[in-house]
C-alpha cells in the first residue's frame, strides 16, 4: 500500500494581507517573493472584493480632491 503525504492547505490570507497586495498592485510595484506568497494564500474572490473596494476609495478620493481644489 502506498502512503502519500497529506496535502497541507495554505492558510487563507488576512484582510490586511489582501489590502496590501491590492494596494501594491494599484501602484504596479511588487516583489517576486510577495507575489508568489500571495498567489498561494489569497483567493480570487478576496482579490475581486478588495479591488472593487480599493477602486471605489481611489475614485472617491480623487473626486473629493478635485472638489477641494476647485472650491466646489
Amino acid at each position: 500500500m502506498l502512503m502519500t503525504e497529506p496535502q497541507v492547505r495554505p492558510r487563507k490570507a488576512t484582510l490586511l494581507e489582501v489590502a496590501k497586495a491590492v494596494f501594491w498592485s494599484f501602484l504596479g510595484i511588487r516583489k517576486r517573493a510577495a507575489h508568489e506568497h500571495d498567489a498561494v494564500t489569497i483567493r480570487p474572490g478576496q482579490v475581486i472584493v478588495a479591488g472593487i473596494i480599493g477602486a471605489a476609495i481611489l475614485v472617491l478620493s480623487l473626486v473629493m480632491l478635485v472638489r477641494y481644489i476647485t472650491g466646489a
